[in-house]
């Protein structure tokens, strides 16, 4: 990425210094293609994922050249927010799809409610960017097929931490974003299956990645994108999912009532999401960050105001006990130092935190 930052040609051009830059924007693509198992033709760049989100959630897609609109959305409750705006559709034509208290789709329900449309277009993530719990997809595109649906998939949370093959999931179009990998903030991709087509794009003007997505490409981006997901398949989930188990034996040790939520269900092997009766989501993230531990409430879009979880809601969870919820994240290069220092110094506060909150017992 350093090395793209030194060109000056546009990739759009057919001068000499255009063509390096277009040279390095197409291995990029193969990069990330390969990193989800499509062909590097069905990826087209943006500026991220929520623009991916806005790309995917149009009546505008056509299934095999065909060009019959998508009558209706539906999005699981546990979207994103930039998925449950529901991008252009009209309010009135965005349908909500219930979870299980574990944050799983409702496959029954699934089935059942997916009646009311003749073609719909279906959007539910890999996995959680709060509880990190992971949605059946390949059973949810069974379903969406069945009923003559398109599957969009935010699989942002997923990609480089669990397998993200659009065949084996069955998806119609996949989101992901750099910086979740590792990459610069400020790119992402929409990828779809070979005859997919969103006939009406996001953004128009000149013919920039197959008239799908118009603007100068910011090449810098998407060559480090294209590294940072080439580099990804060479995490080692397996010790990631380990320090995980650490990092979530400690925190119940530490304070037997904490909850992790999501525990029972299929989850990421780097994110945890717990709460503590009686303590403040915010009070716990000050203190923390005074001692050098980073961590979030919720999303990380929405970290900078401590509210209560959208997610949490839909899960059942009582919207007192959720406003305190803490998230923590590992990534690929977190140590078994930093766990034990996470550790020693949540034990080190927890005592205080509770005596804050409403004075209960560890």
């Amino acid at each position: 990425m350093r090395d793209a930052l030194g060109l000056t040609g546009n990739a759009s051009s057919v001068h000499a210094e255009g063509r390096l830059a277009r040279r390095l924007v197409e291995e990029a693509r193969a990069r990330v293609a390969a990193l989800v198992g499509a062909e590097a033709k069905n990826v087209t760049f943006t500026s991220g994922a929520t623009e991916a989100n806005m790309m995917a959630l149009t009546a505008a897609i056509e299934v095999g050249g065909r060009k019959a609109l998508r009558d209706r959305l539906f999005v699981s409750a546990i979207e994103h927010p930039s998925v449950r705006s529901g991008g252009r559709f009209a309010a009135e034509e965005v349908s909500e799809l219930r979870v299980t208290s574990d944050g799983v789709v409702d496959l029954v329900a699934l089935a059942h409610t997916l009646k009311k449309s003749e073609r719909p277009l279906v959007s539910v993530m890999l996995a959680n960017n709060e509880t990190g719990v992971i949605q059946p997809i390949a059973q949810i595109a069974d379903i969406v097929h069945a009923a003559s649906g398109v599957l969009h998939v935010d699989a942002v949370q997923g990609a480089g931490r669990i397998d993200c093959n659009v065949t084996a999931l069955g998806a119609d179009l996949i989101s992901i974003s750099s910086h979740k990998l590792g990459g610069p903030q400020g790119a992402g991709a929409l990828i779809s299956r070979g005859d997919i087509y969103i006939a009406e794009p996001l953004i128009r003007g000149g013919g920039q990645e197959r008239g799908q997505r118009a603007g100068t490409e910011n090449v810098a981006a998407i060559v480090g994108f294209g590294a940072a997901c080439e580099a990804a398949e060479e995490i080692e989930t397996e010790r990631m999912s380990s320090l995980r188990g650490r990092l979530e034996e400690g925190i119940t040790d530490a304070v037997p009532s904490a909850v992790i939520f999501g525990k029972t269900a299929p989850r990421l092997p780097n994110t945890t999401l717990f709460a503590v009766p009686g303590l403040k989501a915010e009070t716990a993230i000050i203190a923390l960050d005074l001692n050098g531990v980073a961590v979030s409430s919720g999303s990380a879009c929405s970290s900078g105001k401590v509210q209560a979880s959208s997610v949490l809601a839909a899960m059942g969870v009582d919207p007192t006990f959720a406003r305190g919820a803490v998230r923590v994240s590992l990534g690929w290069s977190t140590s078994e130092a930093e766990i034990d220092q996470f550790l020693k110094t949540w034990k080190m506060l927890a005592g205080s935190l509770l005596k804050q909150g409403r004075g209960i017992a560890a």
